[in-house]
């Protein structure tokens, strides 16, 4: 894979769980959005199906909603090659095995693409119901400008994306 690679962009949730529909909300605005070079997915946040989901790219986002019982609504994002992910921050997932676990089974078996990274929103409301609280609505541009400034980074057409996210992005 080279930078010729697409980006993958996998929103991570359960849209009629409230906030836990952020990363398929989330993905659904980067797509209509339509930037060249950027492919969406939305998943359930299964573990081994995410990991099979990024098999073959070079560069992987995911955006899922984070509840580590922080400030609701803050804003996180995380190079995935670089550090872990805090064990907290998933204190409310219904997977056994969900995006810490596939993350460090991906590490663990040398699978990691060569960028990874996370970005959420505090968020901690998971009942059955649609739509999203208002801490993590108004978090949403936030959000959505970390994202958009890591794939101008990444994009195939970027000097700056041949330095890679973790030098062109001064780490974390």
């Amino acid at each position: 894979m080279g930078v010729e690679s697409p980006i993958l962009l996998i929103g991570v949730g359960n849209e009629f769980r409230t906030d836990d529909g952020l990363g398929i909300l989330a993905a659904r605005e980067i797509r209509r959005r339509n930037y060249p070079g950027v492919r969406v997915i939305e998943a359930c946040g299964e573990g081994t199906a995410l990991l099979e989901s990024w098999k073959g790219s070079d560069i992987v986002l995911i955006v899922d909603a984070l509840c580590s019982g922080t400030t609701r609504g803050a804003v996180h994002r995380i190079d995935l090659i670089t550090r872990e992910i805090p064990r907290d921050f998933y204190r409310s997932s219904s997977h056994s095995v969900g995006v810490p676990e596939a993350v460090a089974m991906a590490r663990q078996l040398q699978l990691l693409p060569r960028v990874l990274v996370l970005y959420g929103i505090e968020a901690c409301q998971f009942e059955n119901g649609a739509g999203l609280t208002d801490e993590v609505l108004k978090s949403i541009p936030q959000l959505l400008g970390l994202i958009e400034t890591d794939i101008a980074r990444l994009s195939p057409h970027s000097l700056s994306s041949r330095e890679g996210l973790h030098d062109a992005a001064g780490g974390i």
